[in-house]
This record gives C-alpha cells, structure tokens and sequence, in this order.
C-alpha cells in the first residue's frame, strides 16, 4: 500500500537542496525547467557536449554547470550526484516540471525529513495530450533522496533510484512533457532500443528469435489491453505501437549484435 505524506504548516529551518539536471540540446526545454526549480539553493547542470543554445540559457540560472561526454544514462546522473553540494538532490530532466503543488510538498519535507527518498507520480504528455492510462500514469518516479543514502542502480537507458533507508510518497506531479511530434518520437525510441539491446549483451543475455514476436505482441497487449491504453484514444494506439515498435527492435538488435559478437569469435 502506498503511504501517502501529510504536508505539515509548521515554518521550521529546512535541509538545502541540489536539483541536478543533465542536458543536451536542450534549448527547447530548459528554460521552463530551470524556471520551475529556481526556488532551489543550488542547481547543477551537466551537460554532454550541446550544440546549440542550452548552456547559454543554463547561465542565466546557474554557474554550477560542468561538461562531459555520454557516458550512459545512469553514469551521467551519477556524475551530477557528485558536484552536488547539499545534503537533498532533486533529480529532474530537462523536459520535466517542478508543478507549484509538489514544490511546496518538497519544501515541507525539507523540514520534516521523514524519510531518506521520496517517490511522487509523473504526469506525462504525449503530443500534447495528458495520458491517463497505458501505465503512462501515475508512473511514480523516485527523484528526491538524501545524497547519502541513495544511488543509480538502473539500467540505460532507464535512471533508477535505489535508496537504503525509508521511502514515502508525495501526492503532487512532476509534469513531464515527453515528445512534441512522432519524428521525434521514433528517432529517441530508436535510441533507446539501441541502448537497451547493448545492454542485455553486456549481460551476457541470450536472445531466441522465436521469443521476439511473442514479446512484441505482449508488449502491444498489454500497453493497449491491459493497462487499458484505448482509453487514451489514438494517442493510446500510437504509444501502444511505439512500445511494441521498441521492444521489438531492442530484442531484435541485441540478437544481432550476440550474433555478430559470436561470429567475429569463431573466425580463423
């Protein structure tokens, strides 16, 4: 069952906090993401080699801004982990929101500090359309730890927060603003089935091509079926398809990457 927190009126001195964001042209996002946190007392930017105006705009909020190439999803926010200052982190993306509601839930635990990492649901918008079902909500993230009790565990191209302590739920939003077109859609789905396929070869996961159509056609069930994504209307098919189009090429590409790698083994 999840716990939900109570926000206590009290005004009591509060723990500092450090947002941590990384970035790659991001000019498009940014700003309303900085906006959105610019209540906190530090933000750390780290960037991976942008090309357009994203570190330009980053200075207009914050100095704590370093430079350093893609190492993976999970490495990235580790390395923004560690410029960080302060005793809480708030992770956020730059296509994310700090809502006012969950800012003031945030500032409220600060004082209260009743748990090592907080968890809060994430509403995400999909062509600019709030999705309601498909698991696409509430889609609880854990984004708010104290530094010394939490660590990225994840696998890339998913971030993952595992805390060692006590976790709570906050019941405010962080807005998430996902894809403004289905190009862009495709290509960072295509991305990511190319993260996620390099992944389970370093794993060392076999992968039998008869299992892919039948995790594909899952994967469409369930997004679509299951957690009842028709409910979204044609947004809910495009994003059931998309899940089954990525899942499939994230199978399909770790098998050809295992053949290739056995291949290249057995040559004279």
């Amino acid at each position: 069952m999840i716990e939900i927190i109570q926000v206590r009126e009290a005004d009591v001195p509060r723990e500092q906090l450090s947002v941590t964001i990384i970035t790659l042209n991001e000019e498009r996002n940014v700003r309303d993401c900085l906006e959105s946190v610019r209540w906190a007392d530090e933000i750390i930017v780290v960037d991976s080699g942008s090309t357009d105006r994203t570190i330009q705009i980053c200075l207009e909020y914050t100095d704590r801004i370093w430079t350093n190439p893609w190492p993976g999803m999970n490495e990235q926010k580790r390395v923004a982990l560690d410029h960080a200052a302060h005793p809480w982190i708030l992770n956020i993306d730059a296509d994310e929101r700090v809502s006012d509601d969950l800012r003031g839930h945030i500032l409220r635990v600060l004082e209260t500090q009743d748990a090592d990492g907080y968890r809060f649901p994430r509403k995400n918008y999909f062509l600019g359309r709030w999705m309601k079902h498909g698991g696409w909500y509430p889609d609880h993230v854990l984004r708010l730890f104290k530094k010394e009790r939490g660590r990225y565990a994840g696998i890339d191209p998913h971030d993952k927060v595992v805390v060692e302590g006590k976790v709570r739920t906050i019941p405010a939003p962080l807005v998430h603003h996902t894809y403004s077109s289905l190009s862009q859609y495709v290509s960072r789905q295509n991305a990511y089935s190319n993260a996620s396929a390099e992944a389970l070869v370093r794993q060392g996961a076999r992968i039998f091509p008869l299992l892919i159509p039948l995790k594909t056609l899952w994967k469409f069930f369930e997004t679509y079926i299951v957690k009842m994504g028709f409910m979204d209307g044609f947004h809910g098919f495009v994003a059931a398809m998309g899940a089954s189009f990525t899942t499939f090429w994230k199978y399909a590409k770790s098998w050809d990457l295992t053949r290739k790698k056995e291949h290249t083994l057995t040559l004279p």
